[in-house]
């Protein structure tokens, strides 16, 4: 069970740094930022979780552009929730055997 706990939160802080790292170099290059081999990596990396998002929002009110922030929030939850989670667990089986 902790080995599944801490894989979800391991996915989950790929993809928040992932979708992070591609905002941040977005504002950096400006207009070129999708000619750029790093941008495309990153977008790459987030893109399943882009696209769990458009599946979960309605179409008419989420506007596309707004999809990786809507993602990123989406996991920003996922993790606090399996981060407590994980802590839960460790205290039921004792903090000796989660180290």
């Amino acid at each position: 069970m902790l080995l599944l706990i801490s894989a979800i939160k391991l996915i989950a802080e790929i993809a928040l740094l992932a979708l992070a790292g591609q905002w941040l170099l977005g504002l950096l290059a400006g207009q070129k930022r999708d000619k750029n081999i790093f941008y495309q990596i990153l977008q790459q990396v987030g893109r399943p979780f882009v696209q769990v998002a458009r599946k979960m929002t309605p179409r008419k009110v989420v506007l596309e552009r707004h999809l990786p922030l809507v993602a990123f929030l989406l996991l920003a939850f996922l993790w606090v929730g399996v981060t407590l989670l994980k802590v839960n667990h460790c205290l039921k089986i004792g903090v000796q055997l989660c180290q």
